[in-house]
């Protein structure tokens, strides 16, 4: 009989000594499980904030307004489509609240406008197919139109990073460009003497 006791209290025993290391693994896991879960939600702000700063970052850049001094050389437009004063809808996107605005002329001068992509000289990732660069704002372009390829040096300032930067033109044309005014259409500040609008991305109000 005391040997069956005997026998029980151990199987007893044995059971309860499972039961605790199953409670310890048990607890353990969803520590393990609480951790990676708080890991990765650290992990998902993490790069929504890196993504909403990056954001901030490119929008602020380029600067809304500016002076209305324009480059030595850039003849004014004779006839343009749009006379100063006038009032065009803008088809441009180049900033937020700018595609829609209705834009007022304050300047309109004939020249050689270039797309360009370039490095900023403040590092960072290269900026592709900026819109727009004149002729004059080239530095030592004289009068000679360049091509797509031609390789340049930038003396515009539209951007951080932007002057001195080496530039290769992507696109070339002789048009019409103007300076303009406008109220962004996504609100806020208005824009004063914004450096270039084409012809092409203008329309009569």
């Amino acid at each position: 009989m005391k040997k069956q006791i005997a026998v029980l209290g151990i199987g007893l025993m044995v059971a309860l000594s499972g039961c605790g290391n199953d409670s310890k693994d048990a607890a353990s896991d969803s520590s393990t499980a609480d951790h990676s879960t708080a890991q990765d939600s650290q992990a998902a702000m993490n790069d929504s904030h890196t993504e909403m700063d990056h954001s901030g970052m490119d929008q602020s850049e380029m600067n809304h307004s500016g002076s209305s001094e324009v480059p030595q050389g850039l003849r004014k437009a004779d006839h343009p489509a749009f006379p100063i004063g006038s009032q065009a809808v803008m088809s441009a996107d180049h900033m937020p609240g700018m595609k829609g605005a209705t834009a007022t002329i304050v300047g309109a001068y004939d020249t050689m406008v270039y797309a360009v992509n370039y490095t900023p000289t403040t590092g960072g990732e290269p900026v592709k197919n900026h819109k727009w660069v004149i002729q004059e704002e080239l530095k030592n372009a004289g009068d000679r139109p360049f091509a797509k390829g031609d390789h340049v040096v930038l003396e515009s300032d539209h951007m951080k990073g932007m002057k001195g930067a080496e530039a290769t033109i992507e696109s070339a044309e002789r048009t019409t460009v103007y300076m303009v005014d406008y109220t962004p259409t996504t609100g806020g500040e208005p824009v004063k003497n914004h450096k270039w609008v084409t012809e092409s991305e203008l329309s009569a109000k």
